[in-house]
């Protein structure tokens, strides 16, 4: 039997810790890029099921689906993560919005992630509004990636946002291109049982 070594130890550590949770938590302001171009800053925010409720104990609470939060960082890192984000006109040009059913997604396999992860290996990724986000994946679980931008700088990724995910090479780690180049058996960390 073949597997990667370490990854389902990391995924029983960490896979079902919301990054969320621990945002909410810290009681730090958190800047949220939803679709639509529109951001919403908050310290006041419940993680529900399928919905970010914001201002929740205020008079007014907003609820959003989470199909629609694309990123979210600790808004005193908003100057540095506006200089790091680019823009992808062509991805922009398809008008894409949030991606409701699972099988529309565009998936990044968990072994791949972990290789990168442990290798340092910085990746571009592009989300469904053509925003560009370049780093190094410092953690996942099953539903964000946290990136290290220039800097060290934080950004959570929603992976229900991610529309491209490639390395500086441009070597795709999505599902459906990696289930032909299966990059993660070429990794140190591919061993077999014995």
């Amino acid at each position: 039997m073949k597997y990667l070594n370490g990854l389902k130890e990391y995924l029983d550590a960490h896979y079902e810790q919301a990054v969320l949770d621990q945002a909410r938590a810290s009681g730090r302001e958190w800047v949220f890029h939803l679709h639509g171009d529109r951001s919403v800053v908050s310290a006041d925010f419940q993680n529900e099921r399928y919905e970010l409720i914001f201002g929740k104990s205020g008079p007014r609470p907003e609820s959003v689906h989470k199909t629609e939060v694309k990123f979210f960082y600790p808004q005193e890192q908003a100057e540095a993560v506006a200089k790091s984000l680019k823009l992808g006109k062509t991805v922009r040009a398809k008008g894409l919005g949030p991606l409701y059913y699972s099988k529309d997604r565009c998936f990044v396999k968990n072994k791949s992630l972990y290789p990168l992860m442990l290798d340092r290996e910085v990746v571009l990724v592009t989300l469904l509004e053509g925003e560009i986000l370049r780093g190094l994946i410092s953690g996942f679980n099953r539903y964000e990636i946290s990136l290290h931008l220039k800097g060290g700088v934080p950004v959570t990724l929603l992976r229900h946002a991610i529309f491209a995910f490639v390395n500086k090479k441009g070597r795709s780690f999505l599902k459906k291109d990696q289930e032909r180049l299966k990059d993660w058996q070429k990794s140190a960390y591919f061993i077999e049982a014995t």
